[in-house]
């Protein structure tokens, strides 16, 4: 247990280091852009002089650029993400986004794992097959095409041709409703998002699942496991998914900060109100302190999941915490 503990430490100081250079990076590309105060003055043509000294006051901008790092970081670690420039706080404006987002990531991956992964198998088991020509090709085309290109695709077969589902939004803002209720309705507009970002993580994941079964079935232990009588079933799912499934694990963590990452893409594609399309809408608007906010707290749910990653694959693996 003391290993695990030590191993839990380790990640966790050496996220640190990667918070700050990201917190670094992001403060001085949005101060780049320009000062605040100034966005505000042509956004607000009848702003007061007294309103415009408190804003500076506010946003520190007569101090060096330092120095409003150091006070901007130590807003943030207090959980005070900035004032947005134009809707107020930003901690009010992105709680919802964080919900909307998950909504979509979560089982996005959930999905993916489930399906990728016995897919993944069969291809192993059968390769060189027509099924695994098939399934090889078709995860090619799904890490290949852009995820707001297939995002498109299917609002056009499956909104503006079919007329099956939505084309935008989370739900209806007003009736009638999709298939005749609000529950129902919420549940038709989240599927082509949902499928769009299933599919892309289960192209990964089919591929990496389909790797390291090949890998594990050709290992001795296998071949001493059939010989001794046990049922093929019992070989593949109880010894050589075991031995195979260690490294998908990692590549779901990377594949949540991927999906994190292609979420302004894929959620204006879709208007989805999440956290991607409210750092689009920010960016078009220079409203940078929202802007600073979505990217660190993306940056945390990205290190978090990392995190939690390596414990899993720590866990599975015990030989990992030994160095």
């Amino acid at each position: 247990m003391g290993s695990l503990a030590n191993y839990v430490i380790r990640r966790v100081l050496f996220a640190i280091p990667v918070f700050l250079a990201v917190s670094i990076i992001t403060f001085l590309i949005t101060n780049a852009a320009g000062d605040p105060v100034n966005i505000v003055k042509l956004g607000i043509r009848n702003i007061t002089p007294a309103q415009l000294a408190q804003l500076r006051a506010f946003f520190h901008v007569n101090e060096p650029i330092y120095i409003r790092y150091f006070y901007w970081l130590s807003d943030f670690l207090h959980g005070y993400l900035g004032q947005s420039l134009y809707t107020g706080s930003v901690n009010s404006l992105i709680i919802p986004w964080i919900g909307t987002t998950l909504e979509l990531q979560i089982p996005a991956l959930l999905l993916a794992l489930g399906i990728g992964v016995p897919i993944g198998i069969y291809s192993a088991k059968h390769q060189y097959s027509k099924g695994d020509y098939a399934i090889t090709t078709s995860a090619i085309f799904g890490i290949s095409m852009p995820t707001f290109w297939i995002g498109i695709m299917a609002i056009i077969v499956f909104s503006y041709y079919l007329h099956w589902l939505p084309a935008f939004g989370a739900y209806s803002t007003y009736p009638p409703y999709w298939w005749g209720n609000p529950t129902f309705d919420a549940l038709a507009h989240v599927i082509l998002p949902l499928s769009v970002l299933t599919l892309v993580s289960i192209a990964t994941i089919t591929r990496l699942t389909r790797v390291n079964m090949l890998e594990t079935l050709r290992q001795d232990f296998i071949l001493a496991g059939r010989a001794s009588g046990l049922s093929e079933f019992k070989v593949t799912y109880k010894h050589a998914l075991k031995n195979a499934i260690t490294p998908v694990v990692t590549i779901v963590g990377l594949s949540f900060g991927t999906l994190l990452a292609g979420a302004p893409a894929l959620e204006t594609t879709f208007s989805w109100p999440g956290l991607g399309f409210a750092f689009v809408t920010a960016a078009s608007r220079l409203d940078l302190p929202t802007v600073q906010g979505i990217i660190m707290i993306i940056t945390v749910m990205v290190l978090i999941a990392n995190i939690a990653t390596d414990l899993a694959y720590a866990f599975m693996d015990p030989r990992v915490r030994i160095t």
